[in-house]
């Protein structure tokens, strides 16, 4: 059964994601990857611009499905090796500020849980989200 996720991460960290295919979250760790499965979709938010910025960015900006069932770790330097999952970015995903849904009652019941980096959302809210984000039909199923 298909699932649906958002995932939180500064957008310069997403795009290296989306440049790369892969996810990587919680500050790189292995437990939120291993939740999701191939097929399921994965939106992500982005509260800033650069991790540890002040510059706000507050918009949904990348959308994607997961591809396979391999979580593996990435040495990105001596002393940082993350987690990642490969994902099939929707390269022509367009930014939705979280303005333009946040009178929602479907994001109402999600916006508490931004703060743990990475939960599951229902199929009714991920198709608003992928409709904003000029996701084609042909992708939601």
């Amino acid at each position: 059964m298909t699932k649906y996720w958002i995932g939180v991460a500064s957008a310069d960290h997403v795009e290296l994601g989306v440049a790369g295919g892969f996810s990587q979250l919680c500050h790189g760790k292995e437990a939120p990857l291993k939740r999701m499965k191939p097929g399921d979709w994965l939106v992500y938010y982005s509260p800033k611009q650069t991790l540890g910025g002040v510059e706000k960015q507050q918009c949904f900006t990348a959308i994607g499905r997961v591809k396979g069932t391999e979580v593996y770790p990435f040495a990105m330097s001596e002393t940082f090796v993350p987690y990642r999952k490969d994902i099939d970015f929707f390269l022509d995903a367009k930014a939705i500020p979280l303005h333009d849904i946040s009178t929602l009652d479907a994001w109402q019941k999600y916006r508490s849980s931004l703060r743990y980096g990475h939960f599951e959302i229902d199929k009714a809210f991920f198709l608003i989200l992928a409709e904003k984000m000029g996701l084609p039909m042909k992708y939601e199923s």
